[in-house]
């Protein structure tokens, strides 16, 4: 097992912060003992406190003067002379070994506990240091959620850290400006085609009700018509997407069943069971956008659906999580099929050239779902189908 592999930054810079504050104060101890030894072992016992016995001076004596007295004595004071200098030189031994001995202990004990302090200091510096980066972590994270118009906006000297947080708000600035742009252009570009698809429809409409219009002009106004309205269809998912892809500004409380009753009422469903069991599930958002999320969830299971299937839709609160769930039969989907559905425009290879949807049913739900803080989950259903989960924060 890694170990190191799962520590986080500020704890690999508390080890190495503490690791060096204990490297430090170990070499400090071993200057000291060093210094300590070398001075001790320089220390000799003073010839005066060895001849004080035998000559009664009370003044230190130097060497060339202990020998002397030490000739001048007779032998048996002589011996007992060498005997209290080899006794003094042993207690000057046992000094030196006590004091270095007491010195290492002692020293080790204080090492210890300031490599104690050493290290929940180096915890203080490294959240200290660490807390710039932890704001821009918090700032990316809140950017994921699709609310670009977060800045970092660091304070403080221009170091590295600085740096990496003013290029980090400069890059949103960019993503922002294009995102804001791309919305816009989408926007816009529906708009403007709603009123020549509006003009259409009006002079099909005209044309057809025309009392003497031959039946080919009947059948062709209908096939305009459909073509029309599937058009309309699109450019109506298009602007949606383009709402959906920022952050909800001012949610209010929903529950998702009573959306989800809503949208069922106006479901028509022929030769499909809809079964539903909508427990309270309380969220918040735009009701608009989770009605048309659930709206796409329900038509899209009617209508990839097999004669003589069902669908079954169910609301419930799991926690702190709202859990909308559209389960229905029909064709075989395989997983590797599954998130292609999320990508605009893309449909399975049997619902190619549909003229009934626009291919934006399940795009539109990922983005509704993204802009109020939720997840959606697609699986394949056993026997044909699909399972579609969309899970959103509770109220």
């Amino acid at each position: 097992m890694n170990i190191r592999g799962s520590w986080t930054v500020r704890m690999r810079l508390t080890a190495l912060y503490g690791g060096l504050f204990l490297l430090a104060g170990t070499a400090l101890l071993a200057v000291t003992y060093l210094l300590l030894a070398a001075a001790l072992e320089k220390q000799e016992p003073k010839p005066g406190v060895v001849y004080t016995e035998f000559t009664g001076f009370q003044k230190p004596i130097d060497d060339k003067a202990a020998a002397a007295i030490k000739k001048s004595l007779p032998p048996a004071d002589q011996a007992a002379i060498e005997r209290k200098e080899a006794l003094a030189k042993q207690i000057q031994l046992d000094l030196r070994e006590q004091t270095l001995g007491s010195l290492l202990r002692r020293g080790s004990l204080a090492l210890g506990g300031f490599a104690v302090l050493g290290v929940w200091l180096g915890w203080l510096a490294a959240g200290r240091t660490l807390r710039p980066i932890t704001r821009i972590t918090e700032t990316a994270r809140r950017v994921a959620d699709r609310n670009l118009h977060e800045r970092i906006a660091l304070g403080g000297p221009r170091d590295e850290l600085r740096e990496l947080a003013d290029t980090f708000d400069d890059m949103l600035e960019r993503l922002d400006r294009s995102f804001d742009g791309q919305r816009r252009f989408v926007a816009n570009a529906s708009h403007e085609l709603r009123t020549p698809l509006a003009i259409n429809r009006t002079l099909l409409e005209v044309a057809m009700g025309q009392p003497d219009a031959p039946p080919r002009l009947h059948q062709l106004g209908t096939t305009l018509l459909e073509v029309n309205a599937r058009h309309e269809r699109l450019i109506d998912g298009l602007l949606t997407m383009a709402r959906s892809e920022q952050a909800v500004v001012d949610p209010v409380p929903v529950d998702l069943a009573d959306v989800a009753g809503n949208v069922l009422d106006q479901t028509r469903a022929p030769g499909v069971e809809v079964r539903h069991e909508l427990l309270p599930a309380p969220t918040s958002g735009d009701p608009v956008l989770l009605e048309r999320l659930t709206q796409n969830l329900v038509d899209n299971a009617v209508r990839y659906n097999a004669t003589g299937g069902w669908v079954q839709v169910s609301c419930t609160q799991e926690g702190t999580r709202t859990r909308l769930s559209v389960t229905n039969t029909g064709p075989v989907v395989r997983a590797y099929e599954v998130p292609g559905l999320f990508e605009p425009f893309r449909r399975l290879t049997d619902r190619v050239g549909s003229a009934r949807g626009t291919g934006l049913g399940l795009s539109i739900v990922r983005s509704v779902a993204r802009a109020h803080g939720g997840e959606v989950h697609a699986s394949p259903r056993d026997g044909g189908g699909l399972v579609v989960q969309v899970t959103l924060p509770a109220n």
